[in-house]
């Protein structure tokens, strides 16, 4: 099978404005599935269009028995949690990427509050069969808090419709924290009692109220513009729809890249990121923010700057294992990516950057943007460019919007 490239010859001078910068994904999947709790009444602005949500949208009313949620691994936990305590008989499967990817935690948790479910296939892992919600066995559960914080978030929200409501206790460090606070949040703008405190989360039962609500920009699709600056020789951006008070975790890619050459200013809702001089070394845990790591190692690699890494424990199990992706990929311009010890790691940046690269993707659409900022540097040939619309649709336009030109083939 021909995989399709996109070439992107060099630009290392970039201005303007991403126009289709996308709304946050995060943030539309959960409010979601809260109005669809409401009983489909509130009204909702700016939902993203990205291929995840827009599954979502399209499988929360189905009617059908199989739900295939292809490779949307928010779409596939949140609506476990749905379809099981509102007595759904459904199947949830995907792609055979999806049927790698552990759902036992968030099964086990359902299966002890009362859900019936099975494993199709391999055990712990999708397909899965729902077959319905008796009556809540308990309102207590365990779970480990360096999982998926998606799994958090799917028993979070369906609590408040449980009888005895739900107190949840999270295990050891808690990974990904400002994921589990934005659903908190935005479950509190539906009108539901939260309490979080320590490693306990406690919602007794209530109803969701239908709201009006409007969602922010990405701050992960708003990564990839910082690293543009930072890499090009010059570069003025301009990101619209953002705010810096964000409920997303990711909006810590404004402080990072602070180090990494990159200084912003908001006029209204507009975001300008300019550049500025860039530290030699950085040290940076991404255990709140793992969706961040594959960006700053490749700026860490082109920018001549060392990186230490901590927190990218859940890499292992995104939509490719990332880690060893970004070891493939960063070999190519001249960089590494290596483990230090069994909690760090180490990006020792390249030293010569080579003229052109083809750059494989996993079916990952964070590998094709991380790396899709080194045209600044290069000429580069992305494989497999249509991953992107899993989250940012429409991102190879707004690179010629901001001044590249890209080529099919």
């Amino acid at each position: 099978m021909t995989t399709e490239l996109l070439t992107i010859p060099r630009q290392d001078s970039i201005e303007g404005i991403p126009h289709f910068l996308p709304a946050s994904k995060s943030i539309s999947n959960r409010v979601l599935i809260m109005n669809a709790f409401a009983g489909k009444h509130a009204v909702l602005h700016n939902l993203s269009d990205a291929n995840d949500t827009q599954l979502m949208l399209k499988l929360l009313p189905s009617n059908e028995s199989i739900i295939n949620v292809e490779d949307a691994g928010t779409t596939m936990r949140f609506l476990t949690g749905y379809f099981a305590v509102t007595n759904a008989s459904k199947t949830l499967t995907g792609t055979a990427r999806m049927k790698e990817r552990p759902i036992a935690l968030l099964v086990d948790a359902l299966k002890s509050l009362g859900a019936e479910i099975q494993y199709v296939e391999r055990e712990g892992y999708p397909p899965i069969v729902l077959k319905g919600f008796k009556r809540q066995l308990t309102r207590n559960v365990q779970i480990r808090g360096d999982v998926s914080s998606q799994y958090i978030s799917a028993l979070m929200m369906i609590a408040p419709g449980l009888p005895e409501g739900l107190q949840i206790e999270l295990l050891g460090k808690i990974g990904s924290r400002p994921y589990i606070e934005m659903t908190a949040s935005l479950m509190r703008r539906f009108g539901i009692a939260v309490d979080f405190s320590s490693n306990i989360i406690f919602i007794k039962p209530q109803q969701y109220q239908p709201i009006s609500y409007t969602v922010e920009s990405d701050w992960s699709a708003a990564s990839y513009w910082y690293s543009f600056v930072a890499m090009a020789r010059s570069a003025k951006i301009t990101l619209p729809r953002m705010t810096l008070d964000s409920l997303q975790g990711d909006r810590k890619i404004d402080d990072i890249m602070r180090s990494l050459g990159v200084q912003s200013s908001i006029n209204g809702d507009m975001l300008t990121l300019e550049k500025i001089d860039t530290a030699k070394e950085i040290h940076q845990d991404f255990t709140d923010c793992p969706d961040l790591a594959q960006t700053v190692a490749v700026v860490c690699a082109v920018k001549g700057v060392r990186g230490v890494f901590t927190g990218l424990e859940s890499l292992r199990i995104k939509e490719t294992d990332r880690i060893a992706a970004l070891q493939n990929e960063l070999g190519k311009i001249g960089a590494q990516l290596r483990e230090e010890n069994s909690s760090t790691w180490i990006v020792e940046p390249s030293t010569s950057l080579p003229s052109r690269v083809q750059v494989a993707t996993y079916h990952d659409h964070r590998m094709a943007m991380a790396f899709a900022p080194l045209a600044t540097q290069m000429e580069v040939v992305i494989e497999d460019h249509s991953v992107t619309r899993k989250s940012y649709p429409k991102f190879w336009e707004d690179m010629r919007h901001v001044g590249f030109s890209l080529s099919k083939g």
